[in-house]
């Protein structure tokens, strides 16, 4: 008998065992949670309700201990509020020169006794400049495509608001960079220091903004600066992660070069490793601008001002027009600078050409070219107002039209609306809210560290069983379960408009470019922006905050699922024609099996996309964690704040991890590891 054959009977012999094993422990673990359940409180009060003996005081250590930082710690000469305000003061310095060139001008004199020196660049300038740097990169259509992004700006009167933005980005992004970039060596070079590093980015990519605005506010003073800090913090993770895996991805061939040639450690970083990883490395920096794009509402929440503040003013003011026009601006920013970066990340990578030309103008015509402009724009501007600023008179604006639709549906369907919202309400979305209320701590704490052992091991188990005790042991039991159930809800929508339109798209070449241009704007659209058509539209709670989240988490769901078919290999589809399976069958049997895995991933990132929008549907009327760590903002309460947003992290990692788990899981069953 051959091996291979010897093999398939094996497995055909072990797999039922297997799963008899597997549904004998799940029935007996879901056994013993129902008998929990139904023993009620009067037999385990205690596992119904965490007992508030047992509370861990965390917020109140978290307290003391930003207490003590600011007032004691110290190291000698100066104290650690001495430190951040030092940092804070040296990240001002480029900020200042940035958003003078871009907005303000180079002034004379403070506040509004400052007289201007030298003006702006000018809109000519800038849309010309980027528009070279386009055309270098990608050529002609890159060129037009990102001058009309900064066109848009213009056009709408976005400009202004548009450029302290973007002086922002280009301080944060350089820094988030470095940053990474150096994190990313150490964790390549010292496996210890990765295993230290991962906890840590993991919590900064899982814990929500809010929750540590306060910290940041305290220690680094309110206005740019701190905004800055926040954004890098929270941009940063992306380009550690890639920088780590870039470098290790790196062929062996080119190491052993490295090492003929008798490079040091040093040489062997900068000058072998780091330029053979340039194609992915460009890919964090990409990964760095849109999330520090992704920033700019909530910076301006802490003094960062530009179109993130327009945004939430606009907001607080229920005016939908304005605030689409500035959310659009943002997404013609993002555009245009994602653009450019995937483009740069392209050019890095190609074979470069030598040139003979030795004359500095030879080598550089473009940058000869963008001086020249700056220099013949700043000249007519003194001349023409129109040359340095876009005539107000030629602006235009959609906000009345915005502001119109919603009028007139708000007219027209309102008793439509309200009746929808209601039926869900009551027939979904409150009865699951009961029910998972309901449920002992000690009990769903048990299933998911099972669900963690039966997935992934030990490991798995121990620490989903102690994230979700900590979550009881810290009292956020309660709002954790709220925040559990808008997410699960929010996610199984999300998933069933998704999924179908992913597997819909995947199959029509012409349809998923449509989709992706829908998507890649939701996915740029700032995150506040989702939430004023549908307070417009149903008012304040539970459903339009879950209407706000399944916009925003969907693009995952459609993404993946379409990534997930496209990777069957064509050679199984073209076996299943052979024995003559239907469309329905080829679908069903072959396509979505093998498409799993990558489908199960993109629902791993619904549910990250839900939990970050889910702390800022707080603004209207949940009563979850992103509630509490709203609150504790408005409060300055530092200790409170963070409790909360460990504790959304902690739901993040115990799905990410079980997620993960099964989709590994699934991929060594069907063979795909």
């Amino acid at each position: 008998m051959t091996a291979p054959l010897l093999e398939t009977k094996q497995r055909s012999f072990i797999a039922p065992q297997m799963a008899g094993r597997l549904s004998v422990a799940w029935l007996v673990a879901g056994g013993v949670f129902v008998l929990l359940w139904l023993a009620g409180d009067e037999v385990a009060k205690w596992a119904f309700a965490y007992p508030k003996d047992w509370f861990i005081p965390a917020a109140k250590w978290v307290s003391l201990f930003m207490k003590w930082l600011i007032n004691d710690a110290s190291f000698g000469i100066f104290t650690f509020t001495d430190l951040t305000r030092f940092i804070a003061a040296i990240i001002d310095l480029p900020y200042r020169f940035v958003l003078s060139l871009f907005a303000t001008g180079f002034l004379s004199g403070q506040g509004s006794s400052a007289v201007q020196i030298v003006p702006p660049l000018s809109w000519i300038a800038v849309t010309g400049v980027v528009a070279m740097m386009g055309y270098f990169a990608g050529g002609r259509r890159l060129a037009i495509g990102v001058a009309a992004c900064f066109g848009f700006l213009a056009v709408f009167g976005q400009w202004s608001s548009a450029m302290v933005t973007l002086a922002s980005i280009l301080v944060a992004v350089p820094i988030g960079v470095v940053g990474g970039l150096l994190l990313g060596i150490a964790s390549y070079r010292w496996q210890r220091f990765e295993r230290a590093i991962t906890p840590a980015l993991d919590l900064m990519q899982t814990i929500p903004v809010f929750a540590y605005l306060v910290p940041i506010l305290v220690l680094f003073g309110f206005g740019p600066t701190a905004a800055i800090v926040a954004t890098v913090i929270y941009a940063m993770p992306p380009m550690t992660r890639i920088t780590t895996l870039a470098l290790r991805g790196v062929p062996s061939e080119v190491r052993d070069l490295g090492r003929m040639i008798g490079c040091t450690r040093r040489q062997m970083t900068w000058r072998v490793m780091v330029p053979s990883a340039q194609e992915s490395l460009m890919v964090g920096v990409n990964q760095v601008i849109m999330l520090s794009l992704n920033m700019v509402i909530i910076a301006s929440m802490i003094g960062a001002g530009g179109l993130g503040f327009d945004v939430l003013a606009a907001l607080r003011r229920l005016q939908i027009g304005a605030g689409l026009e500035a959310g659009f601006a943002i997404v013609a920013l993002a555009i245009a600078l994602d653009r450019l970066s995937q483009a740069y990340a392209w050019k890095v990578s190609q074979p470069h050409v030598e040139t003979s030309r030795t004359s500095f103008a030879a080598r550089n015509p473009y940058t000869l070219a963008a001086l020249g402009l700056i220099v013949v724009s700043g000249v007519l501007g003194l001349i023409m107002p129109s040359f340095q600023n876009y005539p107000e008179t030629l602006t235009l604006s959609t906000g009345s039209f915005w502001d119109e639709i919603v009028k007139w549906i708000n007219i027209n369907f309102f008793d439509t609306l309200e009746a929808i919202k209601n039926a869900v309400l009551l027939n979904i979305l409150i009865p699951f809210k009961r029910f998972l209320g309901d449920l002992p701590w000690l009990g769903v704490t048990g299933i998911l560290a099972f669900a963690g052992w039966r997935l992934g091991g030990w490991r798995l188990a121990l620490l989903i069983g102690a994230l979700a005790a900590l979550i009881a042991a810290t009292g956020q039991w309660e709002k954790a379960m709220i925040t559990v159930y808008l997410c699960g809800i929010s996610v199984i929508f999300a998933a069933l408009i998704g999924v179908p339109v992913g597997i819909i798209a995947a199959e029509r070449e012409r349809l998923w470019r449509g989709v992706q241009v829908v998507i890649d704007t939701l996915q740029t659209l700032p995150s506040f922006v989702y939430l004023m058509p549908v307070v417009m539209l149903f008012r304040v709670g539970d459903f339009t905050a879950m209407i706000a989240v399944v916009a925003y988490s969907v693009v995952p769901a459609i993404r993946y699922t379409v990534l997930g078919i496209r990777r069957v290999d064509p050679k199984l589809i073209e076996a299943g024609l052979a024995m003559g399976c239907t469309p329905w069958q080829l679908l069903t049997k072959i396509k979505l099996k093998l498409a799993l895995p990558e489908i199960l991933l993109g629902i791993n990132q619904t549910i990250m996309f839900a939990l970050s929008m889910l702390v800022i549907t707080a603004l209207v009327g949940t009563r979850d964690l992103g509630q509490e760590v709203y609150i504790a903002l408005t409060k300055a309460d530092t200790g409170r704040g963070i409790v909360a947003g460990l504790a959304v992290a902690f739901i993040a990692i115990i799905a990410d991890r079980l997620i993960s788990a099964g989709a590994q899981r699934t991929r060594k069953r069907l063979g795909l590891v």
